[in-house]
């Protein structure tokens, strides 16, 4: 699946998102809004890591679904 099928889905994808970053709230992820760097940021900030390694964890939440 590549990231413009994500966002297009993406109220189905907050689950999975939900499922992969448990530690996002409901809020943060609708606020990403299928925003990739959003989506990024948030999780960059959520878990305290570097923003490469937030874009490995996207990179293979994509793959993946």
């Amino acid at each position: 699946m590549n990231w413009d099928t994500i966002k297009g889905n993406w109220k189905q994808m907050t689950g999975k998102i939900k499922e992969e970053w448990g530690d996002l709230t409901d809020d943060e992820i609708k606020e990403a809004e299928g925003d990739r760097d959003q989506l990024i940021g948030k999780i960059q900030a959520k878990y305290g890591i570097a923003k490469e390694e937030a874009e490995k964890q996207v990179d293979a939440f994509v793959a993946k679904h």
